[in-house]
């Protein structure tokens, strides 16, 4: 007995319609992001940037100590790549769209100090 396609679920697909890729072993949520670790894996290799890191978090903090979230959790940020170059470590996003709660994120970041690169 066979079961009818229409009781088979659909693929979900990404809200901003990002599609997901493999690259050997890893996974990422968007063709432009695989396309940047591969341009940023070069660039390691060259010597141009070194420490070269993926699904980097940050914990950003306020003048008071950490920011909660309104579940009270705290507050991350989570950028795609982190790198040195020239001795100063760059955290990199790849971005299609930009959310409200991914800007604020950013804002916290920057002045905390860290360099967010969007890309």
């Amino acid at each position: 007995m066979s079961i009818p396609a229409q009781y088979f679920r659909k693929g979900s697909r990404n809200k901003y319609g990002a599609k997901k890729t493999v690259v050997g072993d890893i996974k990422f949520d968007s063709k432009k992001e695989a396309h940047r670790w591969m341009d940023l894996q070069l660039l390691e290799r060259a010597g141009v940037i070194s420490e070269l890191q993926r699904q980097v978090k940050i914990e950003l903090m306020g003048q008071h100590g950490p920011l909660l979230t309104r579940t009270g959790r705290k507050m991350r940020f989570t950028v795609d790549f982190a790198y040195t170059e020239k001795g100063a470590v760059i955290h990199e996003d790849v971005k299609g769209y930009a959310t409200r709660d991914y800007e604020v994120r950013v804002a916290v970041a920057r002045a905390m100090g860290l360099e967010v690169k969007e890309t």
